[in-house]
């Protein structure tokens, strides 16, 4: 632990003396200070709604983003962006593929297509006030992304005529080939008769007859380079269509990553040679200098980012660097990892005070990484910032200090998040995120979906992961004296040798000699036991014990999910209700290790407003036992997210099978305000609770693995107990 903790305070060092030599206060950072669920906009909050691409209006007071599913623009005020504010929608005519606002003036590229061989569009301009439409001008093809030049006389529009991906080997080589329109810009307007239609075809070497333009961004020369993503190629245009530069985005090799397998586990030994880069967003980031984000598409997606002369030389190149960062904050999308791992796909770039930022959005992690770029050819990750699910779009407002993400994914017909617009503001303050960190330690420890945690010693804690990481069960060691938090061991658990198989571990406690008991949650249609396991302090299971016939009799998938030791009985608290138990009561479950006897109590949890309600963990401190009642919702719709105590004198086990003595609960804490005050939507499993000897406790939730979520884990001290 000694020199793990120690490998750790050194790069904090290293990384306070970096942001110091790069000329930025080392106490400005990036914090959310609101989220926006767009289905607020929305005549019917039940449809799909999603923000795509965003952008700010002239006075920097209202925020209008594409929604592909319900065909509209949505707007927001923003004149207070602690406090969003709902603005309505404008309906578009097709599907809004990109929107770019000059003044009150959105311009929106619309795709009318009916079919991928005969692609169509329009770039319509709205009056963001009124809503009114001022223009509509034929694209001759399916837009994609729009810009605007900084002087607002020109804008130009990708015109990407995207190939259909189930057709054939679903690769480029279909016909029509995209294209690169450009417009004039008068009275907030674009003026139809000045397009100029730029031909693209034939610079690539991949598929050079098919282009398939991706993303545009324009300098204050007029410059306008674009990116052709499944041709991984980059051209740089005149502000009239001339071809000044074009190049091979290139190729890089990654070492170091978790590539080719589905296993359930952040193994990073693999490597990709000569991996193409297929960029995505792209932005100017000075007059000779643009970055691109390297998401891939066909066969590349380098995972990171890179930053190009407009001469097409190489200035900078991530590597693996962003997507470790984005391991060691918890945020690795396991799950999705084999082509395009945390998958850079949008970007912005502003400058604050004296200060270039690019912000790189990683669509799979969910994560913003914020980079000084002062000097291109070596820019410094500054922050991680959490976003929604799935950041797609973003705009900087620097002249009111705020940064904004636009996240796609909305899960409601899975009852999960909404689509989200976050807000971010540049404040003279600590970062607040992410609070929990393995950056520091000797080997690169990839984590996620913690769920139980037990408080050790000298303000240590020990957390598990669940069966998300099927195939890599691990005990992690917590260091609470850090911040953010540090986690400085990750040890396997292991049966003969090998990751131990068939566990969902959602419970530790300690042993009492040197060890641990682990408890897991049972799933019998996935032939996962309901079981205790004695682990030694290097990781192997030395004892299994499996439940009495009295409750496998009755049980349920919700099984245990909480695990602590009184004297020499462990209580395990059980999630749900199992068959034999009365309404919107659980068990709290004993076992007596001594005389091998099995018993229960009853624990009365709240009748569920929506959905469900079970307890998440149970720990003892002083005299009593503390356990999480939550229910099972997300952002408006929670109700539940508390901590209770029993007294230690009510914990009297009556056997299995006949009635069963009912507890007394006792709120100590609400958790709502404490997630509330992430400014993010309100997550549903808080998982953990870890009590020192002196009161003091700790928090954490479950992220499922990046999967579904915005991989945020929140972990936190709530005080003295």
């Amino acid at each position: 632990m000694g020199r793990h903790l120690m490998s750790y305070k050194l790069l904090y060092l290293t990384t306070a003396l970096s942001v110091a030599a790069s000329g930025v206060s080392a106490d400005m950072n990036f914090n959310r200070i609101s989220s926006f669920a767009t289905h607020a906009n929305n005549a019917d909050p039940a449809a799909e709604s999603s923000a795509e691409i965003i952008s700010v209006s002239g006075d920097g007071m209202t925020l209008a983003y594409s929604d592909s599913p319900l065909g509209v623009i949505g707007l927001i005020d923003i004149t207070d962006p602690k406090s969003p504010k709902a603005k309505g929608n404008i309906a578009v005519g097709g599907e809004p593929t990109a929107v770019s606002i000059t003044g009150t003036s959105a311009f929106v590229g619309v795709n009318t297509s009916q079919s991928y061989t005969a692609p169509s569009g329009l770039l319509k301009a709205f009056d963001i006030v009124s809503k009114a439409e001022l223009a509509a001008c034929d694209l001759e093809g399916q837009p994609d992304s729009t810009a605007i030049s900084p002087d607002a006389s020109i804008i130009a529009v990708a015109i990407e005529n995207e190939r259909d991906e189930d057709l054939g080997d679903g690769r480029t080589g279909q016909l029509p080939g995209g294209h690169v329109a450009i417009f004039d810009i008068a009275n907030g307007a674009p003026d139809c008769d000045s397009m100029v239609k730029v031909d693209v075809t034939g610079l690539a070497e991949v598929s050079p007859e098919d282009p398939e333009p991706e993303f545009v961004d324009i300098n204050t020369s007029g410059e306008i380079v674009v990116t052709l993503q499944e041709n991984n190629h980059i051209v740089v245009l005149s502000k009239t269509g001339e071809i000044i530069h074009h190049f091979s985005a290139g190729a890089v090799d990654l070492r170091g990553i978790d590539a080719t397998d589905e296993r359930g586990a952040l193994i990073f030994n693999e490597s990709q040679e000569g991996r193409l880069r297929e960029p995505d967003g792209v932005q100017w980031i000075d007059e000779h200098h643009f970055a691109i984000a390297n998401e891939g598409d066909m066969d590349g997606g380098s995972r990171g980012w890179t930053i190009f002369n407009k001469d097409g030389t190489e200035v900078y190149e991530a590597g693996a660097s962003f997507e470790q960062a984005i391991i060691q904050a918890g945020h690795y999308p396991d799950k999705r990892s084999d082509s395009k791992g945390a998958e850079p796909e949008g970007m912005e770039f502003a400058t604050f005070g004296d200060t270039p930022y690019a912000f790189i959005l990683a669509e799979r992690a969910s994560v913003v990484g914020v980079y000084d770029v002062s000097t291109p050819s070596a820019p410094v990750l500054q922050q991680l910032l959490p976003s929604g699910i799935g950041p797609e779009g973003a705009i900087a407002i620097p002249e009111r200090n705020l940064f904004v993400t636009a996240n796609e994914v909305d899960l409601i017909e899975d009852g999960g998040p909404r689509s989200h617009v976050m807000i971010y503001q540049l404040q003279d303050g600590a970062a607040q995120y992410p609070q929990l960190s393995s950056v520091g330690t000797d080997e690169l420890i990839g984590w996620g979906a913690i769920s139980g945690m037990v408080a050790g010693e000298n303000g240590v804690v020990y957390a598990v992961n669940d069966s998300f990481y099927s195939y890599q069960p691990t005990i992690f060691t917590i260091d609470t004296t850090t911040t953010p938090a540090s986690i400085i061991d990750a040890l396997p658990v292991t049966r003969a040798g090998r990751p131990a198989q068939k566990l969902d571990l959602e419970g530790i406690t300690l042993d009492g000699k040197g060890g641990y008991w682990v408890a897991s949650e049972g799933r019998s249609d996935r032939v996962i036991p309901h079981a205790l396991y004695n682990v030694n302090a290097k990781g192997e299971i030395k004892k299994e014990i499996g439940l009495p016939a009295e409750l496998m009799a009755v049980e349920k998938r919700f099984g245990f999910e909480g695990i602590t030791l009184i004297g020499d009985v462990l209580w395990m608290a059980v999630q749900r209700e199992w068959m034999d138990d009365p309404k919107d009561h659980v068990k709290l479950v004993s076992y007596n290790l001594k005389s091998k006897e099995w018993g229960a109590v009853h624990y009365p949890k709240a009748t569920p407003a929506k959905g469900w309600v079970g307890l998440s963990e149970i720990t003892v401190h002083g005299d009593y036992v503390y356990v999480i009642e939550r229910d099972n919702q997300i952002g408006a719709d929670v109700v539940t997210k508390k901590v209770y105590r029993i007294a230690l004198s009510e914990m009297k086990p009556a056997p299995l099978g006949g009635d069963l003595p009912i507890v007394t609960k006792e709120l100590v804490r609400d958790l709502v305000p404490d997630l509330a005050a992430n400014n993010g939507y309100v997550v549903d499993k808080v998982e953990g609770l870890a009590i020192f000897a002196d009161g003091s406790a700790w928090a954490s939730t479950d992220n499922d693995g990046v999967d579904d979520s915005s991989g945020e884990t929140f972990f936190w001290s709530l005080g003295q107990f």
